[in-house]
């Protein structure tokens, strides 16, 4: 599924030039823009329309595995890490969070304004973040490579550190106004906090940093203040404002000793001129380590919306006109990178059930390379609209059910009562207490908290009911013991004592040796081992899950789901010790 590297070009006309150097033919029917586009008597977005970030690299990927580098976590982007780059596709490099699991691991262009060379970060005066187990003092560049025995990426491949800085009328500490880009509905209170270059990173006041981005003074989304007041919009206040009904941007500049950023600072950003219809490479980002052939369906001033050549619409989303993650056809082709062609009707599923999915990527991230069932997918209908999988990498906290793990937005509806029943309380709070606050001004936020005790009271009471209804009735429940701890552990030997935190850990063997001890699921261990479900695995399976998508009896299934609980409350047990 990807364009081969040899062959003949191809070129029939004007229309298609930029594919020049494009190969096709050659392998196979090996599939080719040029001759893709004079079937669908379609045309190629021209390479004029992309930025210079966008087009044909000039320079070849000279990252290599094993390089060390620092850059921003893109799910913190105040945070600078000590990165490694692991796999080099094209101008592309896969990055890795020293210490941290692979599931986290990140895709980036060789030519990110996110990646600096070691030692950058005490250049400008930022706090690099150590390694997992490192802590700031511990940590220096010269020794962690000499411990590693690994090697600094040379300087000289970082193409962002030679470009020209423009003169900006921006400076950290400044307010503005600024658009939540995970909730495009919300304009909010921000402030510059962080600058290099020509980019500043926007920060939202009382909001935590996983909101923040990084812009440049020509970006759509910001404002200068009091913008919102002057075209009828609604400016959300910080959190937790004291005079959230009657924000007053005078008040608050007074309040925070601040200055609003000129409004001359702010540049209009001239919209892009790409159409409908128009053909492109994009990077999917429900499984980032793939780029697909793409149709541009729908246009605003300066956003995209792509589709998927041969899949649904329903995979269809929004991206910036001038995203890193969008390139001109012929692109992946140019630079070495696989590029998957559009999907015909006629593909067979073999591996995968989702119509068009070939196995490849998982929903769990860079750990996994594939997949085999709906579980694992990133496509299929119980994981497509999810936005993460994972918990914060730098909440210490275990992975949980994965029907939860996704961080609600500003102002949508909670996730249902019983999908929390087996989520930890600290993610809990993080996804309940935290977010849906970020809906509420400061009038509503007391009925929020009332409502967060009322939903923690019934999930605690439907975890209690349903350890209860499967096992047995507790002979004098107690608030010390909610589960029956020790009843529970009679009829369940296996789990005694086992945290979630060592769950994590098993193998895919282990997993399934565990499985074959509970009573009535041995039948079940070939299904485990068949999707190849390690420990960290096991841990975000639900009851949905077990009954629905593996096609456990639910006797059985209900035994496994609490057994996870089970891990999950021990783990929680031992933390309070």
């Amino acid at each position: 599924g990807s364009v081969p590297d040899g062959g003949t070009p191809c070129v029939k006309n004007a229309l298609v030039s930029v594919l020049a150097a494009v190969p096709c033919g050659g392998k196979r029917k090996a599939w080719c823009w040029a001759s893709y586009l004079e079937q669908e008597k379609a045309v190629a977005a021209p390479t004029k329309l992309f930025k210079e970030h966008q087009s044909f690299p000039q320079s070849k990927n000279g990252f290599r595995v094993g390089m060390k580098l620092e850059g921003v976590d893109p799910e913190h982007p105040s945070m600078y890490c000590v990165l490694t780059v692991v796999e080099v596709s094209g101008h592309r490099i896969r990055l890795h969070f020293d210490k941290y699991s692979d599931c986290y691991d990140f895709w980036v262009n060789s030519n990110s304004p996110d990646i600096h060379p070691v030692g950058w970060c005490e250049k400008t005066g930022h706090k690099p973040y150590p390694p997992k187990g490192l802590k700031d003092e511990e940590f220096n560049w010269p020794s962690y490579i000499k411990l590693c025995k690994a090697q600094a990426a040379p300087k000289a491949l970082f193409e962002n550190q030679n470009t020209t800085v423009t003169p900006s009328g921006f400076r950290i500490g400044m307010k503005l106004e600024a658009v939540d880009k995970k909730n495009p509905t919300f304009i909010c209170v921000a402030t510059v906090t962080d600058m290099v270059d020509s980019r500043f990173l926007v920060h939202f006041d009382n909001w935590d940093e996983s909101y923040d981005y990084w812009c440049d003074a020509t970006s759509p989304y910001i404002h200068p203040v009091d913008w919102c007041q002057k075209n009828g919009k609604i400016l959300t206040a910080p959190p937790g404002y004291h005079n959230a009904k009657n924000f007053s941007w005078e008040k608050y500049l007074e309040e925070t000793n601040s200055l609003p950023a000129p409004a001359r600072a702010f540049k209009v950003k001239p919209p892009h001129s790409f159409q409908k219809h128009m053909k492109l490479e994009a990077v999917d980002k429900r499984n980032p380590m793939l780029i697909r052939v793409c149709t541009v369906i729908d246009t605003d001033d300066h956003r995209i919306r792509i589709h998927f050549d041969g899949w649904t619409d329903e995979y269809d989303y929004w991206v910036d006109a001038d995203s890193a993650d969008i390139h001109p056809a012929g692109w992946c082709a140019k630079t070495g990178h696989p590029l998957q062609p559009p999907i015909s009707p006629q593909e067979v599923q073999t591996i995968c059930p989702t119509p068009g999915c070939k196995g490849v990527g998982h929903i769990k991230g860079a750990r996994y390379s594939g997949h085999h069932s709906a579980v694992g997918c990133p496509y299929s209908d119980i994981n497509v609209n999810k936005d993460s999988f994972l918990p914060d990498r730098l909440s210490g906290e275990m992975p949980a059910t994965i029907s939860v793990v996704v961080r609600t937005r500003r102002g949508e509806s909670v996730p249902d009562i019983a999908s929390f029943a087996s989520e930890p309380e600290s993610q809990q709070e993080r996804v309940v207490k935290q977010d849906i606050t970020m809906a509420c001004t400061r009038s509503c936020v007391d009925c929020v908290m009332r409502y967060w005790q009322i939903l923690q009271m019934l999930c605690r009471s439907l975890q209690q009911a349903l350890h209860q209804s499967v096992f047995m009735p507790c002979s004098s429940p107690s608030a010390s013991a909610p589960f029956c701890w020790d009843q529970h552990s009679k009829l369940l030997p296996t789990v005694a004592g086992i945290t979630a935190s060592k769950v994590a850990e098993w193998s895919v063997e282990q997993v399934t040796h565990f499985i074959q001890g509970l009573p009535g699921c041995k039948e079940h261990v070939r299904t485990f081992k068949e999707e190849q479900i390690d420990g960290e695995a096991f841990l975000l399976l639900t009851q949905v899950d077990l009954v629905k998508i593996m096609s456990i009896k639910l006797g059985p299934a209900l035994k496994i789901y609490n057994s996870i609980l089970m891990f999950k409350t021990a783990e929680d047990s031992y933390n309070e010790l």
